[in-house]
């Protein structure tokens, strides 16, 4: 620097260095992924609880290189879960008992001991699907469909059903 020649062994000698940390820098791994219709949320190879109302949500998961647990996230980046991390790959689903009985309580919450269908509406077809349904009915005929061939016989049915009603059970055969 002043004119005078140092060697790189000399000034690495010199240079003053901090000790080494204790702990590594904390870095963090952050994945966007889609929350399941069962409220589920899959990160290597594991599966993640969120409480209900989040299917079909975008999450971030976090985790922190090194640390034990992760953290689930919304867009605006409030925390909904913090799990145990499972091992990586393992198939496990890890579950937190606050949402398992709020998923439990929202699905059974949405059953009914109603009637189904009590508030349908019929509504006649309208005029262009009764058009269409002509159309239809039209090219079948044109076709030939072996199923415009078929002629239900209705005293012939008749007999057949009167001797079915008639036939013995197999306990009166064997008795007689």
């Amino acid at each position: 620097m002043d004119g005078i020649k140092v060697a790189v062994g000399e000034l690495a000698a010199a240079e003053m260095l901090l000790a080494v940390p204790v702990r590594p820098f904390p870095a963090e791994l952050e994945v966007e992924r889609t929350v399941s219709p069962q409220c589920l949320v899959s990160f290597d190879g594991n599966l993640y609880s969120v409480p209900p109302g989040l299917a079909g949500a975008q999450v971030r998961v976090l985790h922190r290189i090194g640390e034990s647990r992760l953290d689930i996230a919304t867009a605006g980046r409030p925390v909904v879960a913090r799990h145990r991390r499972a091992p990586r790959g393992a198939g496990q689903t890890v579950r937190d008992a606050g949402h398992v009985v709020a998923l439990e309580r929202e699905v059974l919450a949405s059953f009914s001991d109603r009637a189904p269908g009590k508030n349908k509406v019929r509504r006649l077809p309208s005029e262009a699907a009764w058009a269409e349904a002509e159309r239809l009915r039209g090219q079948q005929a044109a076709a030939g469909d072996p199923a415009e061939r078929v002629v239900i016989d209705s005293p012939h049915y008749a007999a057949v059903a009167n001797r079915l009603r008639t036939v013995p059970s197999p306990k009166e055969e064997n008795t007689e």
